[in-house]
């Protein structure tokens, strides 16, 4: 059993902010980050996925298929935006690196069976990097 790990990188902004908390609470609580202009991040996105090597290839996966499906479900609707502002996701969420990282496992566990039929290989986990010293990771088995 192999895992197979590509990384991908997005620029994005948020603003950490919780409507169900005071101003005060979210400065308490955020700190910098619930600055009411927002900030950005380079995002680098880890996407593992594991399985048998195919006798036929010789590979897990076809890594053209993978690159297709993070631009179509992650790159392209986060690179660039304001998450808070224009991800549908964060209009009911804080767009904390968490959140994030369980949205893009959500997006492309969706979407998964229909770039890789069949029983492999199988997405694995998402580590997102925020900083060089913020790392966020989450199983996929840990999301319906």
């Amino acid at each position: 059993m192999f895992r197979v790990t590509r990384q991908y990188r997005f620029a994005a902004s948020h603003r950490l902010h919780s409507a169900g908390l005071s101003d005060e609470e979210n400065r308490l609580l955020y700190g910098k980050c619930n600055n009411p202009y927002g900030h950005g991040h380079n995002y680098v996105v880890d996407v593992s996925a594991q399985g048998p090597l195919d006798e036929r290839s010789g590979r897990v996966l076809d890594i053209r298929v993978l690159d297709r499906l993070v631009e179509q479900q992650v790159v392209g609707p986060f690179d660039h935006r304001n998450l808070n502002a224009e991800v549908e996701a964060f209009e009911r969420e804080v767009p904390t690196s968490e959140n994030l990282a369980t949205e893009i496992c959500r997006r492309l566990k969706k979407s998964w069976s229909t770039a890789f039929p069949g029983e492999w290989p199988r997405l694995e986990k998402i580590r997102i990097a925020e900083t060089p010293r913020n790392i966020f990771e989450i199983r996929t088995d840990e999301i319906e």
